[in-house]
């Protein structure tokens, strides 16, 4: 190999070692679930059921094109296909981003809709799949949860705390995504 080369694979190596330490997140200790994550916070959740029939409320499918079902979850802001977890009372339920959503209550602090049977799991309550609610949880629509981030959806949104739904911007590209320091501890 020549000396010029060698010159640009050793430069190739160490901008490609810059970046992989650059983006990295922190890992969790030894005490942790062993995930990472890029963002976490709190907010309230509101619930949802998409399952197109009309009923209840129901939009249609979800905006990501994956049917309706368990983990699915709808923010105002985040990108489709975002990950993470969400965390109630003690109870943590993973979530992916595949709907927008809520749209007025978030300009009310409401950033993320579960689906009603991660919701009903949640609050100790079943779902009814006739009403598409959550029975027997002593009438919680609401609850205030930590949510953290794993995984970023590469579509447009903004890769930072939700915003509301009105902002718009779930429909701008994000190409500065938050990286925080993130300790997943072991709930």
């Amino acid at each position: 190999m020549s000396a010029r080369l060698r010159s640009i694979a050793m430069l190739t190596a160490s901008a490609a070692a810059a970046l992989t330490l650059g983006s990295t997140v922190a890992h969790a200790d030894s005490g942790n679930t062993g995930q990472q994550g890029v963002l976490q916070g709190s907010t309230t959740a509101s619930y949802f059921w998409d399952d197109s029939s009309g009923r209840a409320g129901d939009t249609g499918l979800p905006a990501a094109g994956k049917p309706m079902q368990k983990g699915l979850a709808a923010s105002p802001s985040w990108p489709l296909m975002t990950e993470g977890y969400v965390i109630y009372k003690g109870k943590k339920m993973p979530f992916f981003v595949g709907d927008r959503g809520p749209g007025d209550p978030s300009s009310r602090g409401v950033m993320l809709d579960l689906d009603a049977k991660t919701f009903a799991e949640l609050t100790g309550g079943t779902f009814n799949p006739d009403t598409l609610g959550v029975d027997g949880n002593g009438g919680q629509g609401h609850i205030k949860i930590q949510y953290v981030v794993t995984k970023w959806g590469d579509g447009v949104g903004k890769k930072n705390y939700p915003v509301a739904f009105s902002s718009g911007a779930w429909a701008e590209k994000d190409d500065s995504p938050m990286v925080q320091q993130v300790s997943v501890k072991n709930h």
